[in-house]
């Protein structure tokens, strides 16, 4: 996250990167969905760390991609914030129809994938 920008600001750096208007009715659904409709206009250091997670998630989501790459999404997080990330992943999955990469060293949240690919050594076993 950029730390000058909040919340509503770091979501939308993609599409004003772009030079793409930002859909104030998608933003404010976003935000919705992500839980951060009260803190749009926080900075990161004043956001939780599950919170700051989401707001990454919000700005790899407010452009629609088809594939979401997320390395390590729980990685910091408590089980509670944790569990809420992959909640939030699979609703992109299932109601935008985005395809999910996610790369974990947890079984238990590997678990909740339509497929699982282990690697070991750079291989594929």
């Amino acid at each position: 996250m950029i730390p000058i920008l909040n919340v509503e600001e770091n979501i939308t750096l993609p599409l004003n990167l772009d030079n793409r208007e930002v859909n104030k009715q998608k933003l404010n659904e976003m935000l919705k969905l992500l839980g951060l409709e009260q803190r749009r206009f926080h900075l990161p250091n004043e956001l939780s760390g599950g919170q700051q997670q989401r707001t990454s998630i919000g700005r790899a989501m407010i452009t629609s991609p088809s594939i979401i790459l997320a390395d390590e999404p729980t990685g910091n997080l408590d089980s509670k914030s944790s569990d809420e990330i992959v909640e939030l992943l699979k609703k992109s999955n299932r109601d935008y129809k985005q395809t999910i990469i996610m790369i974990t060293h947890n079984m238990e949240i590997a678990k909740i994938a339509n497929r699982i690919i282990k690697i070991e050594d750079g291989k594929i076993v």
